[in-house]
């Protein structure tokens, strides 16, 4: 039994109390998450490149490769022959026919063209079964690879 000054009798100190105190930990769990819900975006993007350069050493081929280019207005082109986009996957198919499937396709994308395009094309090469898919880049000025 407590007596008025919250002290149980026959005992020295204060009673227990039964109860736990969550103020704390809801105040460590809500910076946890201020913290991930600031720190999740940065990790989900990079930072702004310039694709177009490399400096990588050259592709050493026995065989002139086939050649994908997308212009800077979006056109698209196989070797030199313009492709209209609808019939890109088509063009592909017969042009590697006497090449095989197992051949890379080597992609230039003009730099001022938006980079969705550019994958786009990628992405009908892909459809049209050829696994094998390279994109090209000028080297930086100035230095060899």
């Amino acid at each position: 039994m407590l007596d008025p000054t919250g002290m149980a009798s026959g005992t020295d100190g204060p009673a227990p109390l039964a109860q736990i105190n969550v103020t704390p930990l809801v105040d460590v769990m809500l910076v946890l998450l201020i913290v991930f819900m600031v720190a999740a975006p940065l990790m989900a993007t990079g930072m702004p490149v310039d694709l177009p350069k490399a400096a990588a050493r050259p592709i050493d081929r026995k065989r002139t490769p086939l050649v994908v280019s997308v212009d800077r207005d979006g056109k698209v082109y196989v070797d030199r022959d313009p492709v209209e986009p609808e019939a890109l996957a088509a063009a592909l198919e017969r042009r590697m026919q006497d090449r095989g499937k197992d051949e890379a396709i080597l992609v230039k994308g003009d730099q001022g063209v938006p980079y969705g395009r550019v994958m786009e094309v990628v992405a009908v090469i892909g459809q049209a079964g050829i696994a094998k898919v390279s994109l090209l880049a000028e080297p930086p000025k100035g230095k060899k690879p």
